[in-house]
């Protein structure tokens, strides 16, 4: 009994498919979320940088838009050290 179900669990995991990976883009702040219809599979699209250009995009569709929970900011350079010498005393 306990072999039979060891190999239905077994089966079951191999069954299972992959996990969805995440559908927001961290490098852009602003998503647009289009509304699947009978034909169209719904989808979201974060490749916006403000909030007006995804609106004129979502203009006529079913379609809203959002900001983006993962959005990392934009990306900073690290600031250089600035090596300062001691002036020798007199």
């Amino acid at each position: 009994m306990r072999l039979k179900l060891t190999m239905l669990a077994a089966i079951g995991v191999g069954i299972a498919g992959p996990a969805a990976a995440q559908m927001y883009d961290p490098n852009y702040p602003v998503c647009m979320e289009v509304y699947g219809g009978r034909l169209t599979p719904e989808y979201i699209d974060c490749s916006f940088t403000s909030l007006p250009q995804c609106q004129a995009t979502a203009s006529g569709r079913s379609a809203t838009c959002s900001v983006n929970p993962f959005y990392k900011g934009p990306r900073t350079q690290p600031r250089e050290r600035v090596k300062r010498h001691r002036q020798p005393a007199n």
